[in-house]
């Protein structure tokens, strides 16, 4: 019998780089498994949103070495995003769950155009909502938009699937002695400098009170078990 979820809605981030595989940007049984654990959840009655990173696509012109204005290189990243979020859509329909891309810049031929209370009305009726494009403006990182839209959506939780399974004070694949935290406060995330998300990200969801669940999506179960409650990595609030 499936647990009685939690959350009435999440705002779920995952990061490009969980739906790439070794040989290409996408792994099917890695999309597969994500997207049947998001089913899951919302046939608990949780309604989803989603965000998704570029990491598979585009790291960044910076981070690629290319000498490419950095606010062209973030408009390249929001399109990437797009591409993400479009495949996550196909599976999650696929998974008989009905879904909608909205994207944060208007292009009316490939998904709708992101407003506040259409995402809203969206969940209300039970289908899945994939937020592409970011906010639509450079200099944001993912964890921004993640952040943003959960505020605006009023979401319960934001589940946030990273490639660490708890946040540490140092990396744990090069520090053994690296301590976790199971909880956090966002004053002791941003004074201990702890670089899990962004400053702008963190001192957002700070002011408007977001609960966010930051675990790992080595087993994709974990997106589940971080909706109905069950405890997974570090939770981070006021």
């Amino acid at each position: 019998m499936e647990t009685q979820p939690v959350y009435k809605r999440v705002l779920v981030k995952l990061s490009g780089e969980a739906l790439g595989g070794k040989d290409g940007i996408f792994d099917n049984d890695r999309l597969e498994a994500i997207c049947a654990q998001l089913k899951r959840v919302a046939d608990l009655g949780t309604e989803v949103a989603v965000v998704i990173g570029a990491g598979n696509i585009w790291r960044g012109a910076r981070q690629a070495g290319l000498h490419i204005d950095r606010v062209r290189g973030d408009h390249m990243g929001m399109l990437a995003t797009v591409i993400n979020s479009l495949a996550v859509q196909d599976y999650l329909i696929k998974a008989g769950l009905e879904t909608e891309v909205l994207s944060a810049i208007p292009m009316a031929q490939v998904c709708g155009e992101y407003a506040q209370y259409k995402a809203d009305a969206l969940l209300c009726a039970g289908k899945a909502v994939i937020i592409a494009c970011g906010v639509g403006y450079p200099y944001f990182s993912t964890d921004t938009g993640m952040v943003l839209r959960a505020a605006e959506l009023k979401a319960d939780a934001v589940l946030s699937a990273k490639a660490v399974d708890y946040v540490y004070d140092k990396d744990p694949k090069k520090y053994p002695d690296a301590k976790r935290y199971e909880s956090l406060t966002y004053a002791e995330l941003i004074e201990k400098n702890l670089q899990v998300i962004d400053g702008a990200a963190g001192a957002f969801a700070r002011d408007n009170d977001l609960r966010i669940l930051l675990f790992s999506l080595a087993e994709p179960e974990n997106l589940y078990k971080a909706a109905s409650g069950e405890r997974v990595g570090t939770v981070i609030t006021n």
